[in-house]
């Protein structure tokens, strides 16, 4: 069994007010959901549950980042972003790669 946790989508963000505004409102150990982490977005990896981006390998910023931090992560998925959505109740079994969506939020 993996980890249940709510989605926290990370969209991409060039500004640093937008960023700020979303960690203001972001529920810690929520599942990090974005096409790929970037340095702006650290302090979100390091608060949530765990990772998931669309893009990346087992070099990637994400699965650097998650090992850092022991958060599991779920990297080169092509579609959460456009599958998950603020809300959603997933698991995360990162050992196997695979995230269930257990009820739409």
């Amino acid at each position: 069994m993996g980890l249940i946790l709510k989605v926290q989508r990370w969209p991409t963000m060039h500004l640093a007010d937008s960023v700020r505004e979303k960690l203001r409102k972001m529920h810690k150990g929520a599942i990090v959901v974005t096409e790929m982490t970037r340095p702006n977005i650290i302090q979100a990896c390091r608060n949530s549950g765990a990772i998931i981006t669309d893009e990346g390998g087992i070099t990637s910023h994400a699965a650097i980042i998650s090992r850092e931090f022991k958060k599991p992560c779920i990297v080169g998925t092509r579609v959460a972003t456009s599958s998950l959505k603020d809300g959603d109740l997933v698991e995360v079994d990162a050992d196997r790669g695979i995230v269930r969506i257990l009820r739409r939020g």
